[in-house]
C-alpha cells in the first residue's frame, strides 16, 4: 500500500514561498491582518498535528506491549476516527473554500495550489488504508490478540507517514496561505 505511494519529501519551491520572506512565520500572530479565522484554521492544524503523533506513539506502545489490548483498540478508536474523519472534513473544506478565496486574491497561489492538492489526494490513499488496518486491528483484538498485533505491525508504517506527510503538508500549506491572508487582509 505505503510502497505505491509517490509522497512528496521536498520543500515548496521558492517562487511559491515570495510572500514569506515579507511575512515570516514568527511575525503572523502580531500581524494587524492576523484574524481569529486563521488562528482557528492554524489550531486546527496543530490539532491534527498531535493527533497524528498521539496515535503513531499509541500504536508503538501497544506493540512494545507497554499499552494492553483493550486500552489500545479504545483510544485508536476513538482518536483514530478523530484524525481520518476530521482531516477527511477539513481537506473538503479546504479545496471548496479557503483555496479558491485564496486563489481569487493572488495567482501566486495556484502553482502551490497544484502541490497541495497532490499532497491531499496522497493523504487520502494513506488514510484510507490507515482506516481499513485500524478497524481490523480493533475487531482482532477481541478475536486473536496475536493477528492483532500483526495488524498493528502493519498499521505503525501507516501511522508514521500519516505524521511525516502531515508535518510536510501543513507546514508548507501555512507558508504558503498565511502571508497570501495577510499580504490581501483575507479572513477578516
Amino acid at each position: 500500500m505505503l510502497a505505491d505511494l509517490d509522497i512528496r519529501t521536498a520543500d515548496m519551491p521558492d517562487e511559491m514561498r515570495l510572500l514569506l520572506a515579507e511575512y515570516p512565520r514568527e511575525s503572523w500572530d502580531g500581524h494587524p491582518g492576523f484574524h481569529e479565522k486563521t488562528r482557528n484554521w492554524l489550531g486546527a492544524h496543530q490539532g491534527f498535528r498531535r493527533l497524528s503523533e498521539l496515535v503513531r506513539g499509541e500504536t508503538e506502545a501497544y506493540l512494545d506491549k507497554s499499552m494492553g489490548a483493550e486500552e489500545f483498540a479504545l483510544r485508536l478508536s476513538r482518536f483514530g476516527n478523530l484524525l481520518v474523519g476530521n482531516l477527511h472534513g477539513h481537506h473538503t473544506w479546504e479545496d471548496r473554500s479557503y483555496f479558491p478565496e485564496l486563489s481569487a486574491a493572488d495567482p501566486r497561489f495556484d502553482q502551490g495550489l497544484e502541490i497541495l492538492e497532490k499532497d491531499h489526494e496522497t493523504l487520502d490513499q494513506v488514510l484510507h488504508g490507515f482506516a481499513g488496518t485500524a478497524n481490523r486491528a480493533i475487531k482482532l483484538i477481541q478475536l486473536d490478540e496475536a493477528q492483532a498485533r500483526e495488524e498493528a505491525g502493519k498499521l505503525l508504517p501507516a501511522a508514521q507517514v500519516i505524521e511525516t506527510l502531515l508535518d510536510r503538508h501543513l507546514g508548507d500549506e501555512e507558508e504558503l496561505a498565511v502571508p497570501i491572508i495577510l499580504h490581501h487582509r483575507l479572513r477578516g
